[in-house]
């Protein structure tokens, strides 16, 4: 799990008038909406005596402790002390840590890092979001996988053919490969590629007809950043599904996906339902087979398993994850766990760059050198 990326919260359908605790990168947090409806994310736990600010009330622009009153600003600062009387003066260190936050097609989400704003990764962008021709459906799922795993799955080029009967033929096809994939982008952020497959015709009617035009389609996935990802598959010329899933680690054995399924066909409004129930087969099919996947999060070197030229996605996002280890990103999940009863810690917010003196600990960081083995890389180009 890294910090100083853009985590999915919550939907913006599902954040009205009370606060909601969410569960991300093993922490929690208070997210709430202030007197002007803006969406605000916190550290969840006062500053005060450790109370959890969600299980709190909302106070105007505050969020008030149900321990002992005490009220936090959408930017972290306390507002009010009540033991110390009307108008007292409130200490700087007397905050919490609060988020950049932005709310966008439907789906609220929070940089969880300390990196000032020029510095911060890009989210992933939906450019047909309300745009004629196209239409929305929104998911949320929570499932005990490691998301490095799920990210990994959606990356994976070879798995369709047997996983997922819609997509493939269960490796019965004579003659099936993986064909030569096509590289997009520069990768900044995370690789990013399409690719020519065949999949069998559809039962249903209505998906019939997106795969009529043609047995040779076009897919593609592509990832910013280790948890936001986006697969466009063109069934046919103006039949084409662009799906965008932002994942957040609950913690290192859960996650929670937000899939938002963009169509350009299909508009019509009752289709919706038999979009989503399509999109959650398949999720069920994946899901089924990552519940096994071992080891749980995927090993630090590629030399524990074998890697074939198919698998060349996932040995470049494998990379990006390992730079981000180098810059310090990674949260150290044994570290959390050994003191999980003596300390609590708080995801940096990006104005610890600007204060001293917070109440709590940093969560702690693993320090490496950002070395990927060159052995995993070869193997999967031989």
């Amino acid at each position: 799990m890294y910090i100083n990326f853009w985590y999915p919260v919550i939907f913006s359908s599902e954040l009205e008038d009370q606060p909601r605790k969410v569960r991300m990168l093993g922490q929690d947090f208070v997210v709430f909406r202030d007197s002007g409806g803006a969406p605000k994310v916190l550290a969840n736990t006062c500053a005060h005596r450790g109370g959890s600010l969600a299980d709190g009330k909302i106070k105007g622009d505050c969020i008030q402790c149900p321990y002992h009153g005490w009220e936090f600003e959408g930017d972290g600062a306390c507002h009010r002390i009540p033991s110390l009387g009307p108008n007292a003066n409130i200490p700087a260190r007397a905050r919490v840590d609060a988020y950049p936050v932005i709310e966008k097609y439907g789906l609220i989400m929070a940089f969880l890092g300390d990196l000032p704003e020029a510095e911060r990764p890009p989210y992933l962008e939906i450019p047909e979001f309300d745009t004629d021709g196209w239409r929305a459906t929104w998911m949320n799922y929570q499932v005990p996988i490691n998301f490095e795993r799920s990210i990994e799955n959606g990356l994976d080029p070879a798995h369709n053919e047997f996983v997922h009967p819609t997509h493939g033929f269960s490796g019965e096809r004579e003659g099936y490969k993986v064909n030569k994939l096509r590289w997009i982008g520069d990768g900044e952020w995370g690789p990013a590629f399409f690719g020519k497959f065949k999949s069998p015709d559809s039962k249903d009617p209505d998906f019939a007809k997106i795969k009529e035009a043609s047995d040779s389609r076009e897919a593609g996935s592509g990832v910013i950043g280790p948890n936001h990802m986006w697969t466009y598959i063109r069934f046919a010329p103006g039949k084409h599904l662009h799906q965008y899933m932002y994942e957040c680690p609950i913690d290192e054995h859960n996650v929670s996906i937000f899939l938002i399924n963009l169509r350009s066909t299909l508009l019509e409004a009752d289709k919706d339902q038999k979009v989503n129930d399509m999109n959650w087969m398949i999720a069920q099919q994946d899901i089924v087979v990552l519940s096994d996947v071992r080891p749980i999060r995927t090993p630090p070197t590629n030399t524990k398993e074998f890697m074939v030229p198919a698998d060349e996605p996932i040995v470049k996002y494998r990379e990006k994850l390992r730079e981000w280890d180098g810059w310090g990103w990674r949260i150290d999940v044994e570290e959390v766990s050994r003191n999980t009863r003596k300390t609590a810690y708080a995801i940096p917010c990006p104005e610890r760059r600007n204060r001293k003196g917070w109440v709590l600990d940093p969560i702690p960081v693993l320090q490496t050198d950002g070395f990927s083995d060159t052995i995993g890389r070869l193997d999967a180009k031989n």
